[in-house]
């Protein structure tokens, strides 16, 4: 069985800012500030990817505040799983 990806919801947008990522939900409307700084590039999540996987060369700490963001993104809806 394949693992399930998991993608920007379609009535969600990001936009780069200078802290990080600003998430955009039009359903809300609602927005997230996310202080990621430089880690995530805005448009990361428009691809299916797995929960586990980043970007290359991350230390373990940022691995897991990114992992610990996804589930957040998750949780609030503006990913979802496929």
């Amino acid at each position: 069985m394949a693992t399930a990806g998991i993608q920007l919801h379609s009535a969600c947008r990001v936009r780069r800012e200078g802290f990080g990522l600003l998430f955009y939900d039009s359903r809300g409307p609602r927005l997230l500030f996310a202080a990621t700084g430089d880690l995530l590039p805005e448009d990361y999540f428009e691809t299916a990817r797995t929960r586990d996987e980043l970007p290359e060369g991350l230390s373990d700490g940022q691995k897991m505040s990114l992992m610990r963001f996804v589930n957040q993104l998750l949780e609030k809806g503006f990913l979802r799983e496929q």
